[in-house]
């Protein structure tokens, strides 16, 4: 039993490969579907499609986490500059000028909503950061995504700003995580 008083799982996180995309094609439009139900225009425009998923694994920065030996959730660590988040406005981000990884596309799939995997898949994908290096971690969302905000600030991320991600509607919370380095 876990600390919530069910079944225990196992979940690992591991680098996504080609033979994962319909699973990870699949929890995105479920992605997709929940934030629509919610009234929440983000995603709601295309972003992100195939070419997007595919650019992801052929660029080794999407990461899938498995649970119960299923595809149960994805996640991207982009490590190339922000330009978006190199513009934040109505706050600063603690440290700049130096290599910082971004987490983005987060979603978990319908079939394991309400286990609290999203909390796993955020810890796992900080500790894959922090295993290449990485100190500062930064993320952002939308103003009106309040579930994925519960994770970002849960997972101990900091509320630094706004973001303009260059596309209608594009604003966009930022947050950043400072690890230590010992």
């Amino acid at each position: 039993m876990n600390r919530l008083g069910g079944p225990l799982l196992t979940a690992y996180l591991r680098q996504a490969t080609p033979h994962d995309f319909s699973g990870i094609q699949k929890i995105i439009d479920q992605a997709k579907q929940l934030l629509k139900a919610d009234g929440i225009d983000q995603w709601q425009d295309g972003y992100p499609d195939d070419t997007v998923l595919h650019h992801d694994l052929e660029q080794k920065r999407g990461f899938v986490l498995i649970t119960d030996d299923q595809i149960a959730g994805y996640g991207v660590l982009f490590e190339e500059l922000e330009p978006a988040y190199e513009a934040i406005k109505e706050g600063a981000w603690v440290q700049t000028g130096v290599p910082y990884v971004s987490i983005h596309r987060i979603a978990l799939s319908s079939d394991f909503r309400g286990r609290h995997l999203s909390s796993v898949l955020m810890d796992h994908l900080i500790s894959a950061a922090a295993l290449k290096g990485y100190t500062d971690l930064r993320i952002d969302t939308h103003p009106e995504n309040p579930r994925m905000q519960h994770v970002i600030k849960q997972a101990g991320f900091e509320y630094r700003g706004v973001v303009y991600l260059d596309m209608p509607n594009g604003k966009r919370l930022a947050y950043q995580r400072m690890l230590t380095r010992r």
